[in-house]
């Protein structure tokens, strides 16, 4: 038998995903949620003759037969669920719509989407909602290719120019696209249905192209037994008076029953506990439930049983029948697809679901970024610890997905966009590394070149004292120096400047500098060029540093690197 395919509704927030399901479904989702916002996870069940009737001739030409009992649309906020929703192989959604606003065009999270989808190479179709704000737009009541026809040219242009950046920007991210009634071959091209979801327009184009994809290229992964024990993926656990807590679930192949013994996914080991109770949604009320005895893939279902201890979002269910230690493995194996292989040394990551935290890990894993532990559930004091003994301070930091930050002594970033943990990572990690090579930089012998003045010679020796000026780089106390001709010539003891004693003069200063183990006359004289004497190892390392040199310094080294090949050909190198 074919089941009904899974839909997921993802997409940047406020672009209208909850409208479009609002109009498919003939009912109001949005009303009573915060804000207006899909605060949780839903799923909507649209049988085959509510589509027909919505999408009226347009089903009835299309070339095959089809034989889909409906489809299974789950409503998301935003990108996050989508992360959760895990199954054996992949993805829990057999397809996907992404809603785009059409006038801001791909955001954030739409490409957090796009990436999603590419990991589990999930087929989609590109929803540009709200055309109906096309400047000059007019609605039509005869189908969206007649609509667009009949708009005047300079909003066909708009709408033209709005398809066509659209296609650009995914040609960009890897993805060609066209609009539905242009595509030569949908196997290769992603098929862009422009709509309104506040008219309706487009809305039965988009379902008729949702029905013939899934048709034609998903017949084979839609087969599933009726009666075979139930397989599902648990989207959220939740507590409610009255039900206490609970699990809503999909269940993706076979049938679940009450009194059914399950295996559920937890953070340490499965889970077997009995169904006690089975509420499916109540049939045109988005909060009305019902209570049921038995569901059949692909369905929604809220489970009820006497424990779930350690169960999370993202988890497997597995239904047993017969002996239960098959099972048991089965669903450790599952989960152990998702666990995240540890670095001995990397940032520790954290997230409000196992899907969440596996879109982190492969993220943070795409940037090269390595991951000491990864964890669910807020930040804890071991994770503060953790973070706080790690040797690089690049790594002494707990980075959140979906959880809430947390004010410590090491640094934490958490963010509910994933993009925005990855580029906030990012950003601090290169002010870190900054920060620690202008250090090591301060530690180090400064590349300089100065000049004994002629007539400025205060003291021969012990120690000689000479006027200087500073013709490159930093001259600093205790700096080692040396002679066009490689010899030695002392180190710079002390620096005064009008008879002021400093730690340092830059370019251009003029000062008196005591030179102890040496005599002016013999190893040093007047009008002598003298340069830091640096060692191989600290030349090296201003090769590697040398954004954060001036332009005077790197001459400076040019020149030192010049004297010490002299005897060493591969000095430095």
């Amino acid at each position: 038998m074919i089941r009904q395919p899974i839909v997921v509704i993802v997409g940047h927030i406020d672009h209208g995903k909850s409208s479009i399901l609002e109009r498919i479904k003939g009912i109001s989702i949005t009303k009573g949620e915060a804000g207006g916002i899909t605060q949780s996870l839903k799923s909507y069940n649209v049988p085959f003759s509510a589509l027909d009737k919505f999408c009226g001739p347009l089903l009835k030409n299309v070339s095959f037969k089809i034989t889909l009992p409906g489809l299974l649309f789950l409503d998301t906020p935003g990108h996050a669920a989508f992360n959760n929703m895990r199954k054996r192989g992949g993805n829990l959604a057999d397809i996907a719509l992404l809603v785009v606003d059409a006038h801001q065009g791909l955001q954030e999270q739409t490409l957090e989407s796009l990436n999603i989808l590419r990991q589990y190479k999930t087929p989609f179709i590109l929803v540009l909602n709200k055309v109906d704000l096309v400047d000059g737009w007019r609605t039509g009541s005869s189908g969206l290719l007649q609509t667009l026809k009949s708009q005047n040219e300079r909003t066909q242009q708009q709408l033209d120019n709005i398809l066509y950046t659209a296609v650009a920007k995914l040609s960009e991210l890897g993805f060609q696209a066209e609009r539905f009634d242009r595509i030569n071959d949908y196997t290769n091209q992603v098929a862009i249905v422009p709509v309104s979801a506040k008219t309706g327009e487009g809305l039965p184009e988009l379902l008729m192209v949702l029905i013939g994809l899934a048709q034609k290229y998903l017949e084979k992964s839609l087969q599933t037994e009726v009666s075979g024990p139930g397989k599902g993926t648990i989207l959220e656990v939740k507590d409610e008076a009255g039900l206490g807590t609970f699990l809503d679930v999909v269940i993706y192949d076979g049938s679940l029953k009450t009194n059914d013994t399950i295996v559920l996914g937890t953070l340490d080991k499965p889970l077997v506990t009995k169904v006690r109770a089975l509420f499916e949604q109540e049939k045109g009320s988005n909060t009305k439930l019902k209570s049921v005895k038995e569901v059949h893939a692909a369905a929604g279902v809220r489970v009820v049983a006497p424990d779930f201890t350690g169960v999370v979002g993202g988890m497997p269910l597995r239904v047993a029948v017969g002996p239960v230690e098959p099972v048991i493995e089965e669903v450790q194996a599952e989960i152990e697809e998702v666990v995240i292989e540890a670095d001995q040394e990397g940032v520790i990551i954290k997230a409000d679901t196992l899907g969440s935290l596996e879109a982190l890990a492969v993220l943070l894993r795409q940037q090269e970024i390595p991951i000491k532990r990864a964890a669910l559930g807020p930040i804890s004091k071991k994770d503060i610890a953790d973070a706080k003994a790690e040797q690089d301070p690049i790594y002494k930091i707990v980075l959140g997905f979906n959880i809430e930050p947390l004010k410590t002594e090491v640094k934490t970033i958490c963010h509910p966009v994933i993009y925005k943990v990855i580029e906030e990572y990012v950003a601090w990690k290169l002010q870190v590394s900054k920060k620690e090579e202008m250090n090591e930089l301060a530690d180090m012998t400064r590349p300089c070149r100065i000049h004994i003045l002629p007539g400025c010679v205060f003291r021969q020796s012990n120690p000689a004292v000479v006027g200087v000026r500073v013709e490159a780089g930093t001259l600093k106390t205790n700096v080692p120096l040396i002679k066009r001709d490689g010899s030695k010539a002392g180190s710079s003891k002390s620096l005064q400047l009008e008879g002021e004693p400093i730690q340092e003069a830059d370019k251009g200063k003029e000062v008196a500098l005591a030179i102890p183990g040496v005599i002016v006359g013999r190893q040093i004289k007047e009008d002598d060029i003298l340069l830091s004497d640096l060692t191989e190892k600290e030349f090296i390392k201003y090769k590697q540093l040398k954004k954060y040199l001036k332009k005077d310094e790197i001459e400076v080294l040019k020149e030192i690197a010049e004297i010490k090949r002299k005897e060493q050909p591969t000095w430095g190198i």
